[in-house]
């Protein structure tokens, strides 16, 4: 379930362009590269995250529900942008109609998935019934659409964004999609370069590994909850 492909037009060497950007400010030499990876390095370790909205990440991501992609948004501010598929203009009543997400918990259980996979088609099948019986305008009948519906959007975003997401996202209390969402970008991304390895691996993390402690008023027992917490 889902897709995420990095594309071409994202920074394959998000820590030497941020040497670059650093150095030009500090008027040092950004000719050399083992300086300019050093410098962005050090940039990295002390936190100067405002050098971190440089490194530029294109990605198309595909076959995740709308619901999902929904609390994507909540971390899209500033810079980051996105284009999501179009319940208007994409026929959704051609074929099986609509692919949909199903929740591991419903999918291992036959009589629940019997009963959410039968309300799906029904969906699937009014949709058509609208359009093609009733002349009903596509706009309209995808009211019915549901958020477990996949989707697909092309997605720009930067280092800064990426990293604070995963402190939240990586929880073991986020959103069991979400979670599975943040994880395929990280996989995606150290697959790209391995400059992209080298940050995932380093600063892509549930928020408690940054804090020591867990913040959550439900605690998974990752790590300790912070004491007065209730």
């Amino acid at each position: 379930m889902g897709e995420i492909i990095i594309q071409n037009e994202t920074t394959p060497d998000p820590i030497s362009l941020i040497g670059r950007e650093a150095g030009v400010c500090w008027g040092a030499n950004i000719n050399d590269a083992e300086k300019n990876y050093k410098r962005g390095m050090g940039c990295i370790t002390s936190e100067h995250g405002r050098t971190w909205e440089y490194p530029q990440v294109y990605m198309i991501i595909d076959g995740y529900s709308a619901r999902v992609i929904r609390e994507l948004y909540t971390h899209i501010g500033g810079s980051p942008t996105r284009l999501q598929a179009s319940t208007r203009y994409i026929d959704y009543s051609k074929g099986d109609g609509f692919e949909y997400v199903i929740p591991p918990r419903i999918a291992g259980n036959p009589e629940a998935l019997k009963l959410y996979t039968d309300m799906m088609k029904q969906i699937n099948e009014t949709c058509k019934t609208l359009e093609k019986d009733f002349e009903m305008p596509r706009e309209d009948s995808a009211m019915l659409l549901p958020l477990g519906m996949t989707t697909k959007i092309v997605f720009r975003t930067n280092l800064r964004n990426l990293v604070d997401m995963s402190h939240q996202r990586l929880c073991n209390r986020a959103y069991w999609e979400y979670r599975k969402l943040m994880n395929d970008m990280c996989k995606a991304l150290s697959d790209y370069s391995d400059e992209w390895k080298t940050l995932v691996d380093m600063l892509f993390v549930p928020k408690c590994d940054i804090t020591g402690f867990c913040t959550e008023a439900k605690c998974c027992g990752r790590r300790p909850k912070k004491e007065g917490n209730i």
